[in-house]
């Protein structure tokens, strides 16, 4: 074993760490391979803050990584803002995230920062809500998201209740790394910075995603949609059954195996809305009851799935790309017959999205922007442009949705609500939202998408990744599936590139490690490793027309299969 992990290790036995602490690390030393995941590392403090298996070590979530990381962001909130520091803490459902919620007030409030602490589990979107309620200059929330349940992790927010975006993203990491010893940090005192806080912050939050409603008359008349809702083990159940009755919505199943928040998620592998596995109970109650809509959240109620019946009457879960497509038309079809769009609104979608958003938004004239994976970059967009114009929705393919112009990261709370006005607006015309999604396929064109992730665990994961990545960029295919690749993205590099004629383009958006190759017949491939997980993500969009609702399965098949062939090509 490296000297330098050694070194680490010793530390921890015989530093300022607590006994229990110091136990589980010497019982370590009888599995030399556990001991070198804890300890050959430092857990990286990244743009959207750390995330990692928890447990003792350098490389684990845990008390000493969490404080030494807030110690870090209250330094740098400190010199940005010497006049007074104000943050909000949010937690979810996870193992230990309410003990990391404390330690992360704690230091906070040691370091003369007043912090808002909601007294238990919230969603991560009414955290965003909140640090934009109480003028706080940042806040914190307590989640690994959809991860398996032995991870933990934090997010950090900046004053619009945004993640971290350049500068700060960066600076904040800077200050992180001079924190070099548990030693560094003030772990207690000035306990009278903290304030708890909870319903009051409910009720302001759901008024505010019931303000987002288009058509609450629709909804008057299908109050009794059937709906079915599971908040997988997490923090949706805190707010999701008030926010359907206040839309006025009389028909919710909840799934109770799924209802009591359980940081052990004893009902799915993976408490992630975009696996079938995850869906599986919400599934079997909305068949029993023969439901309009499922909808389901993830741990910290950011990310949604929904389930409908499709064109055969057989349940189906839609895509983060089908979701989007959905969402966004509803909103900007409901607004124009409602008579409420204005000529200036517009929406922001992300690079690996699916293009039927921009044929959405300009079908409905309103201008569509792309940005970076992520919701702070959406954030970052509407910053740039709310003095002009104005914002209605965001999303990603990633089952993330961001309606309205008073948060700054996905919310799946209302965009489960919006989802079932949505059902509700189409049965009102008796339409079904498979049906639907057949329509706008039809007007806008037939797309399809698919993501292969690929995982590389271990300490030589991330080298593999960035081998592949590598390999990609140095020799890029000059066509995949014999079809000619016509256009090289890198966003890395920030240029393009037509293979054709040679010429070049600056890429107007920050810097990320994402390839695109666009194709001859226009599909597309995106390859970008996680910025979260030890994986690599590939991204495959394919498109035709389609004439006929009737030729549906025909074209679905069809465009199946050459998605297919697509990751044969590149040998995934």
């Amino acid at each position: 074993m490296k000297q330098e992990i050694l070194n680490k290790v010793n530390t921890w036995l015989t530093g300022n760490f607590d006994e229990s602490t110091k136990k589980v690390v010497a019982a370590l030393q009888q599995d030399p391979k556990a001991l070198e995941e804890a300890f050959y590392k430092n857990l990286e403090f990244g743009t959207g803050g750390l995330r990692g298996i928890m447990g003792v070590g350098t490389n684990r979530m845990n008390k000493y990584t969490v404080g030494m990381a807030t110690q870090g962001y209250a330094n740098y909130l400190n010199k940005c803002f010497p006049e007074g520091v104000k943050v909000a803490i949010a937690h979810d459902s996870r193992n230990n995230s309410r003990f990391f919620a404390e330690t992360t007030a704690h230091v906070f409030a040691a370091n003369g920062i007043k912090v808002f602490l909601f007294e238990s589990l919230r969603p991560t979107p009414e955290l965003s809500f909140a640090i934009r309620q109480l003028k706080c200059q940042g806040g914190v929330v307590c989640t690994a998201s959809h991860n398996p349940k032995e991870y933990n992790g934090y997010k950090a927010y900046w004053d619009d209740g945004s993640q971290l975006v350049p500068p700060h993203d960066k600076n904040v990491i800077q200050e992180v790394d001079k924190i070099a010893s548990v030693d560094d940090v003030k772990w207690n005192g000035h306990d009278e910075n903290i304030t708890l806080i909870g319903k009051e912050m409910d009720e302001q939050y759901i008024q505010m995603v019931k303000s987002l409603s288009v058509f609450p008359e629709v909804i008057a008349q299908q109050k009794n949609l059937k709906i079915v809702y599971t908040p997988i083990h997490g923090t949706g159940i805190m707010l999701m059954p008030e926010v359907f009755k206040t839309f006025g919505f009389e028909n919710v199943h909840i799934v109770e195996e799924q209802s009591q928040p359980d940081g052990n998620f004893p009902t799915v592998k993976y408490p992630n809305p975009e696996e079938s596995e995850a869906m599986h109970l919400g599934l079997q109650m909305a068949k029993k009851i023969d439901a309009d809509i499922l909808c389901g959240t993830d741990p910290d109620a950011d990310r949604i799935a929904i389930g409908i019946k499709d064109n055969h009457g057989q349940w189906v879960l839609m895509n983060g790309n089908q979701t989007a497509a959905l969402a966004f038309n509803y909103l900007l079809e409901a607004r124009k017959t409602k008579g409420i769009a204005q000529s200036n609104d517009m929406v922001v979608t992300t690079i690996v999205t699916t293009p039927m958003i921009d044929k959405i938004a300009k079908g409905n004239q309103v201008s569509c922007y792309r940005v970076l994976t992520g919701f702070k970059w959406i954030a970052e967009m509407i910053r740039q442009r709310e003095e002009n114009e104005n914002y209605i929705i965001g999303g990603e393919e990633s089952f993330g949705l961001m309606i309205g112009n008073q948060i700054r990261d996905k919310d799946g709370i209302s965009a489960v609500a919006l989802l079932c006005e949505m059902a509700a607006y189409e049965k009102q015309k008796g339409r079904s939202l498979f049906e639907k999604m057949i329509d706008l396929y039809m007007e806008y064109g037939f797309y399809k998408e698919r993501l292969i992730s690929i995982v590389k665990k271990g300490m030589d994961g991330q080298q593999q990744i960035a081998k592949m990545m590598e390999r990609y960029r140095n020799n890029p295919p000059a066509s995949i599936n014999d079809v000619a690749v016509m256009q090289i993205l890198d966003y890395e590099l920030q240029k393009g590139k037509n293979i054709d004629t040679n010429e070049e383009w600056p890429i107007e958006i920050p810097k990320s490690n994402v390839l695109q190759f666009i194709l001859a017949d226009g599909s597309s491939i995106s390859a970008r490793p996680s910025g979260t997980e030890p994986k690599i993500k590939f991204y495959f969009s394919v498109h035709d027309t389609l004439e006929k609702a009737e030729d549906f399965d025909k074209m679905d098949k069809k465009l199946e299969e050459k998605i297919q062939k697509l990751i044969e090509g590149l040998s995934l």
